[in-house]
């Protein structure tokens, strides 16, 4: 990936380069780029679980301990946690808006990971956990218009987040905060918004906004259709998180001492008919768009306000859109052209 910042200067998480670390959820998106980080920073004792078999995973690394693991069993977080200093859990069943408003039981289980997790964790004196949050915990009254100022940590409450995994995610924000007063683990909490970039979903329905416009403008490019589907009006808004950010940003988070959840998420707002915009000047094709005005298509408006982190961390995600994007379409392009069999879901 290509870093905007220079790496060899961050300093580690609290602890030496020796330290045990595990990664849940590696062989995801966010978790597969967060693995090869710490591996780039220098850390040499790295576990890695997620419970897709190994050959399944979008990154896989020799250098760390990589299992295959059900962390919905007490048994097996157990196991993974044995020894471990640091947790990065980010283990969860989720997706775009498609996958999680037609799955809100199979989103809810995933509570069973994080309770598991930070039992196992207490249990075997894990000394910090950082947990994987989700701008879905928000209010939804916070979200029913398109010019959207930005939604604030305490928006969270009073509670009305996503039905299903909006309120998996929340519940789980509470469990960490209260395993933290009660028992001295430290925590630290990112609610993300929307992330994309390479080696991400691009089909089979768990895909986010930015991989399923860029796939369908790729298509489109390849098979010489002008036809791409908008799920909504398009005017719904959000803003958009580029990988490196996310992965810098939880580095951050963990090297701080703040403990509540806080946005990590870029601010830079577009509607949806925007983000085609970008796409198609990348690609330099203008397509029909045709408007599926019953598909799921979440809140009406989303974006990150970033007061919090800019205090706090004295830093904000940066990397733009534009750029992102690109980086994003150009993958998928070469995997789509390319006729490669691997499933990215």
């Amino acid at each position: 990936m290509d870093y905007l910042d220079d790496i060899s200067h961050r300093g580690g998480v609290d602890m030496n380069l020796s330290s045990k670390i595990l990664v849940t959820g590696a062989g995801g998106f966010i978790g597969g780029w967060l693995v090869n980080d710490l591996l780039i920073q220098g850390y040499t004792n790295i576990r890695a679980i997620d419970i897709k078999p190994l050959s399944d995973w979008f990154q896989r690394f020799d250098e760390v301990e990589n299992r295959s693991l059900d962390l919905k069993d007490p048994v097996n977080t157990l196991a993974a946690t044995s020894e471990i200093e640091v947790v990065y859990n980010l283990a969860a069943d989720m997706g775009g808006m498609g996958f999680i408003e037609k799955n809100k039981a199979l989103c809810m289980v995933s509570v069973l990971i994080n309770t598991n997790l930070l039992e196992s964790s207490r249990l075997n004196g894990v000394d910090k956990y950082f947990f994987a949050s989700s701008a879905c915990v928000y209010n939804q009254s916070h979200q029913l218009k398109t010019n959207n100022p930005g939604l604030k940590e305490s928006d969270a409450y009073p509670a009305d987040p996503e039905d299903g995994y909006g309120w998996e995610k929340l519940f789980s924000e509470r469990m960490c905060r209260h395993f933290g007063e009660d028992y001295g683990l430290e925590i630290r909490i990112a609610r993300f918004h929307n992330v994309y970039g390479p080696l991400g979903t691009f089909d089979g329905g768990r895909e986010k906004a930015p991989a399923a416009v860029c796939r369908k403008v790729v298509e489109a490019v390849i098979s010489g259709s002008h036809e791409l589907q908008i799920w909504g009006d398009g005017e719904q808004t959000r803003s958009f998180t580029y990988i490196d950010d996310t992965v810098l940003g939880i580095q951050k988070l963990m090297e701080c001492t703040y403990s509540s959840p806080i946005n990590l998420g870029s601010s830079q707002m577009v509607t949806i008919n925007q983000l085609v915009d970008i796409v198609e000047n990348i690609a330099n094709i203008n397509l029909k768009r045709k408007y599926i005005l019953d598909a799921p298509k979440g809140v009406r408006g989303r974006n990150s306000e970033n007061t919090l982190i800019k205090e706090i961390l004295g830093w904000e995600p940066k990397i733009s859109l534009e750029y992102g994007l690109e980086k994003t379409y150009q993958w998928i392009y070469d995997e789509l052209s390319s006729g490669s069999k691997k499933t990215w879901l």
